[in-house]
């Protein structure tokens, strides 16, 4: 059915409305399960209670749902994030998921990339679509007084005005020019906006939503965006627009409000155990939720489902987001614990595969927390072994880790397809460790090189403060196997254990049977120069494979740069001539030869999607303009 732009961003809106109903019936916030009180229509839907569920169908938008999914609507940005940048293959196995393919490929115009790039903007417009649907209802029940209380009043429309801006940022981020909604208007085939028009658009909302939002997850429902949510996020769209001296002063205050701070271990921030969910680093998350009644698992961690390691594991697929050799190889470090990448020509030179034999070579702990790496202990799961990987051909050696579950969390869910790859790990979408290390850069930009070190070194020291233990799993076989391959783990359950900087200090090493575990602070950086090359290493380390690193690139101005010596060759490897020992796997020789996949100017942005630009069109004419060299 060919439907107008306004019906095809609101078809799926809709849909979800009965769903939201009964989730606001919920005693926590977007993960309990209720037995539905009543069917919705109109007049249901003007209550207190339908402007709530309203609400909670737009934070739904967040991730992929059965209508939506075709994973280019995963919350985490793993295919435009991370599968497009350095930090991941597409992994799994030739064929499969062309799109994701194609996207990796910079093949982005392939009808099978625009397939993936369609379902982020559908998903996207559709939450924008819901947030302006909750704030037009709240003005007809608000119409009648006493319904709806005035603090309520003024924290849904908060909260909604919020989301639109976070669903419009997601937009911005991937297309730049985009068309901005609000709960005005009537005609959707609307103009792109420029750049610039988008920028203030993003902080008009925000500085509304600030105004608007309590201080604290109103009704005490974590998960809920506060005034503090939306100032932190203020802060970021100011560092996408460069305004540096603005962020300082935003993200300073953040700061000092003492509303987050790190976690105390790295392994709190990605997991499934219910007591460190939401901690104090939690900025933004999707929560996801599992065995609370769906029958297929749907509000678990849909979009991520795909990433798990493949079918020789324990979650049994699919084997997608695999980290690329060129990240494996960056977490080492050199004699004073300092990334070897900032130091060395050749840190990128080794291709073979970095497992737990190789533990000579001193890494940065954050390693074995975002890569499962063979014969090093992956959670509490066993040993990470070859036979967990689909097509080492196609994706290299590694697996994606942070998004899996602990087992002895039961986080996974017992319904749905491959039950054993849908979790209750929450997504984040902001959390503080990024919002330190962008104020970091906002200091060394504006020219306080010592507070952009101590931030810097705030970050690296939470980061040795423990390291992957054994983690010794209850499955008899996997346990045998990895006592066999490490004695001295006979009897440790630990996940994590004491890491090189937990006694203090500014340089430590903490030596385990897989690995060599080493973490340094730095000296007070000398320039500005120094200052952001360790800040853009920090981002990469810290928040490797969480759909960030694509985005960092183009907002610095180096995607072009760092991705042709991506493939071509940088630091004595080239990805080229890595994984593809068949030639059909990335296929980078084919694709590329000797020529950069990375065009300065085509690529600053995606390409809208063509199915969106002639949905737009009114008298024969498109509203949407296709963005430059598409």
């Amino acid at each position: 059915m060919n439907l107008t732009p306004k019906y095809r961003l609101l078809a799926v809106a809709g849909s979800m409305l009965a769903g939201a109903l009964v989730l606001y019936g919920c005693k926590n916030f977007l993960t309990d399960n209720s037995t539905p009180q009543a069917t919705v229509s109109g007049e249901t839907l003007k209550t207190k209670s339908g402007v709530e569920g309203t609400l909670i169908a737009a934070y739904r938008s967040l991730d992929c749902n059965y209508q939506t999914a075709a994973w280019g609507c995963a919350v985490s940005n793993w295919v435009f994030g991370s599968v497009a940048s350095d930090d991941a293959y597409e992994g799994s196995q030739a064929g499969d998921q062309p799109g994701v393919e194609q996207i990796e490929l910079f093949n982005w115009n392939a009808p099978d990339a625009e397939g993936y790039l369609d379902a982020k903007w559908v998903s996207m417009y559709d939450g924008i679509a819901r947030a302006n649907a909750t704030i037009n209802l709240l003005k007809e029940v608000t119409a009648t007084p006493g319904i709806i209380s005035a603090a309520d009043a003024a924290g849904i429309r908060g909260e909604a005005m919020f989301l639109r801006a976070h669903y419009h940022f997601e937009a911005y981020r991937m297309w730049g020019n985009i068309p901005y909604y609000r709960d005005n208007d009537n005609d959707f085939r609307k103009p792109n906006e420029t750049k610039q028009q988008v920028e203030a658009d993003l902080l008009r909302d925000l500085d509304s939503a600030i105004a608007l939002l309590p201080a604290t997850p109103r009704n005490a429902q974590i998960g809920r965006a506060t005034s503090w949510t939306a100032m932190a996020y203020k802060g970021r769209v100011q560092m996408y627009k460069g305004d540096y001296a603005g962020a300082v002063t935003t993200l300073k205050a953040v700061q000092a409000s003492g509303v987050y701070k790190l976690e105390t271990s790295f392994d709190h921030v990605w997991t499934g155990f219910k007591q460190y969910q939401n901690g104090p680093e939690t900025i933004f998350a999707y929560q996801a939720s599992a065995n609370d009644g769906n029958g297929d698992g749907e509000n678990s961690n849909f979009g991520e489902r795909l990433n798990f390691p493949s079918a020789g594991s324990p979650f049994g697929c699919c084997g997608f987001h695999q980290p690329s050799q060129n990240l494996v190889n960056y977490f080492q470090v050199d004699a004073t614990g300092l990334p070897l990448a900032l130091s060395s020509a050749t840190w990128n030179a080794n291709s073979n595969n970095f497992n737990g034999s190789n533990n000579t070579v001193a890494v940065d702990p954050r390693i074995d927390f975002t890569v499962g790496r063979d014969a090093v202990p992956f959670k509490d799961w066993g040993l990470h072994g070859a036979g967990w990987v689909r097509s080492i051909p196609h994706g290299g050696f590694y697996s994606a880790k942070k998004n899996t579950h602990e087992n002895a969390s039961g986080a996974q869910s017992n319904v749905g397809w491959t039950n054993t790859q849908l979790n209750s790990v929450n997504i984040h979408i902001f959390r503080y460790g990024d919002l330190l290390l962008m104020l970091a850069e906002a200091e060394a930009q504006t020219g306080d090189l010592a507070g952009a070190t101590a931030l810097v070194n705030q970050i690296r020291t939470r980061a040795g403060q423990t390291v992957q233990g054994c983690g010794l799993p209850v499955d008899a076989k996997a346990s045998a196997a990895e006592v066999a391959a490490y004695p001295t783990c006979a009897g440790h359950s630990e996940l994590v254990v004491a890491g090189p900087l937990s006694g203090g200090g500014t340089l430590g090493t903490t030596v385990e049977p897989w690995a060599t575990y080493r973490i340094g602070l730095y000296p007070t950086f000398t320039s500005a120069a120094q200052a952001l090359a360790a800040i853009q290493a920090e981002r990469r380390l810290e928040l490797a494979m969480e759909g960030q690193r694509f985005f960092d690139l183009r907002r610095w101005a180096i995607a072009d740069v760092t991705l042709n010596a991506y493939v071509n060759g940088v630091g004595g490897g080239a990805e080229k001539n890595r994984v593809q020992t068949v030639p059909s796997t990335l296929q980078y020789v084919q694709q590329f030869g000797g020529a950069v996949p990375y065009v300065k100017g085509k690529y600053d942005f995606y390409p809208i999607p063509d199915q969106e630009i002639q949905l737009s069109k009114s008298g024969g004419k498109a509203n949407l303009t296709q963005n430059t060299g598409w």
